[in-house]
């Protein structure tokens, strides 16, 4: 038998430590949390606020919040799938929806701590540069830090929108123009980048889909049908992108609480495992049982078995 040197010894497995239940799930990179959470001593108790920016396969998610030794406690929180109170009902996931979503959670932020008529922010989108920091006022403004998570933050991301429509929006959160949509990086080193604004309003209104949408049109219509038919189902074309997205900014800075969901006065009757609702619906809910009940139950399962194997 060939010599196997032994690698992992009782000694490392002694000495193992496990990581983070959600390093282990893939799903918090905390080098970069360590650093946006950690607070100077000097500062006491003091709350570091954070602005996070999440993307599903339907909607894009923003939230305020600042960590706890209890847990993280968000302030504020805006979903793309609200935007449909504010006349855009369809398109939750592109860069002019993420800009809107970013645009709704800053005016909820600074309506929340009473700071929504000292920072109005930028009330003329047209893609330039924006620190709300750098304007004079009495008082210093909402600060928070861009919480990305596990998004690669590569150039003209959807994440820069949100960015964007928060900063458009009041707060002040660190940032450069070098990932924007428009920017074009220097040929040589020493030199400065080129950042185009007109090109960073163009993704903001929504014109790279309004482009799409009248290029498909022309070349191949049932495609077009295909693939923008929740558009079709509302009423919305390309001409309409623009006046869509002005309107919803409009209404969100007017107000950004939105409409409350209507409650559904829907009452449940218990039949045993089965929950049958006022509205005509049924659900299966299991009993509980005791512990007397679940061994029983286990001990006629087997015995059910055994039964039947000796018939075979």
């Amino acid at each position: 038998m060939a010599f196997v040197k032994v690698l992992k010894t009782a000694a490392y497995f002694k000495r193992f430590q496990v990581a983070r239940r959600r390093r282990r799930e893939g799903k918090t990179d905390y080098y970069a949390r360590r650093k946006m959470v950690r607070q100077d001593k000097n500062k006491f108790n003091n709350r570091k606020y954070r602005f996070s920016v999440r993307f599903t396969n339907k909607r894009c998610i923003c939230q305020c919040s600042y960590a706890t030794l209890r847990g993280d406690v968000v302030v504020a929180a805006a979903s793309s799938n609200e935007l449909t109170a504010f006349g855009i009902p369809v398109g939750h996931k592109n860069y002019a929806a993420a800009y809107a979503t970013g645009l709704l959670l800053a005016r909820r932020v600074l309506k929340k701590f009473e700071l929504d008529e000292k920072f109005k922010g930028k009330e003329e989108i047209d893609g330039e540069e924006y620190h709300v920091e750098d304007e004079e006022n009495e008082q210093r403004p909402f600060k928070c830090i861009l919480d990305v998570g596990l998004r690669r933050t590569c150039v003209g991301h959807r994440m820069w929108g949100a960015l964007k429509g928060a900063v458009d929006g009041g707060l002040h959160i660190p940032h450069s123009t070098k990932n924007f949509p428009g920017f074009k990086a220097p040929e040589e080193m020493g030199q400065e980048g080129e950042y185009d604004a007109e090109a960073h309003k163009d993704r903001i209104f929504g014109n790279h889909v309004k482009e799409y949408m009248e290029m498909l049109q022309e070349e191949d219509p049932t495609k077009y049908e295909a693939h923008f038919s929740k558009f079709i189902a509302e009423g919305i074309d390309a001409d309409k992108m623009e006046d869509m997205y002005t309107e919803a900014h409009q209404k969100i800075r007017e107000d950004p609480t939105g409409e409350p969901a209507e409650k559904k006065e829907i009452t449940y009757e218990r039949d045993d495992d089965t929950m049958k609702a006022s509205d005509g619906t049924e659900h299966t809910r299991n009993n509980k049982i005791t512990l007397t009940q679940r061994k029983e139950k286990v001990a006629a399962k087997i015995a059910a078995a055994q039964a039947k194997m000796m018939e075979e």
